[in-house]
């Protein structure tokens, strides 16, 4: 299996590289848009703010080839603000387009303790994530870890797969056909984490 993940230039490509190799499974850097379609899975990953890495992907070239990717019923898989590129729009710093896969938007946390929102925090399932086969063999109430400022507001609350709460409640993993996506790090979320990956690996 061909495994991608999208380089852009900026994201956590080398922890989650890691990651699949201790799965066993080689994560290809896909520094090319030609590249993409010749993936069996993809990994979106994200750092850092929502317009600029926006930015950087139209920049690469790489807007048509990720939604002809996603069209194409094929697995792509969103990682932290990798998921918040997946949504409609995001008001981190002004307003900016995501990809429009799934129906929503990313606004920052309005009730939390502290922003950013850093660190472990649980997740617990809806009806639709208890029987998905991306949290197969995932305790509900998992402790998941977590670095971001904004969260995605669902405008279809069946594509929740887990919610967490930290002041707002929110959706901490999504789904829609073949389009996922987790909000925490699975590359840092321990055994927990490299199970959900291990997962996405086997849909």
């Amino acid at each position: 299996m061909k495994l991608g993940v999208i380089d852009y230039g900026a994201g956590n490509l080398g922890s989650l590289r890691n990651a699949f190799a201790k799965l066993h499974q080689r994560a290809q850097c896909i520094t090319d848009p030609s590249e993409v379609d010749s993936c069996d899975k993809l990994i979106l990953p994200g750092v850092g703010a929502f317009g600029d890495v926006r930015a950087l992907i139209r920049q690469r070239g790489f807007d048509e080839a990720i939604t002809r990717y996603a069209a194409s019923g094929r697995y792509i898989l969103g990682v932290c603000l990798g998921m918040q590129l997946l949504f409609d729009k995001s008001y981190e710093f002004g307003e900016h387009q995501g990809f429009g896969l799934i129906a929503g938007e990313i606004t920052r946390f309005c009730n939390a303790p502290r922003v950013p929102h850093i660190g472990w925090n649980r997740c617990f399932f809806t009806q639709e994530g208890a029987s998905h086969a991306l949290l197969r063999d995932i305790d509900d109430g998992v402790f998941l870890y977590f670095v971001h400022s904004y969260h995605a507001c669902l405008s279809d609350d069946s594509t929740a797969l887990g919610v967490c709460d930290y002041g707002d409640r929110f959706p901490a993993i999504v789904a829609k056909d073949n389009i996922l996506g987790i909000q925490p790090h699975p590359e840092k979320s321990h055994s927990a984490g490299l199970q959900i990956l291990q997962n996405f690996l086997s849909m």
